[in-house]
């Protein structure tokens, strides 16, 4: 398993977007569901991702975070339609 913070910091190095619009991320294992919960929250924003170990496992490789990049885009997409 992984560390948490190795996870965080793979996730806003390959989505830098996170931090160019000031999301603030958390991620934490959650025992009950055994399942990463990735917490994206900006203003009255919040996006809840569960990302198993196996997809955690990819996308530490830099392969696979395709359904949680989708939900960033669409949270991202959110915020900036709201800002005009």
């Amino acid at each position: 398993m992984h560390d948490k913070q190795e996870l965080c910091n793979k996730i806003t190095a390959m989505y830098p977007e996170i931090g160019q619009c000031d999301i603030d991320i958390t991620v934490n294992w959650d025992d009950n569901r055994n399942v990463w919960v990735v917490d994206l929250i900006k203003d009255k924003h919040e996006l809840q991702h569960y990302l198993e170990e196996a997809d955690a496992e990819k996308c530490m490789l830099g392969k696979q975070c395709v359904s949680l990049g989708l939900e960033i885009a669409q949270l991202i997409k959110n915020i900036k339609g709201e800002q005009y």
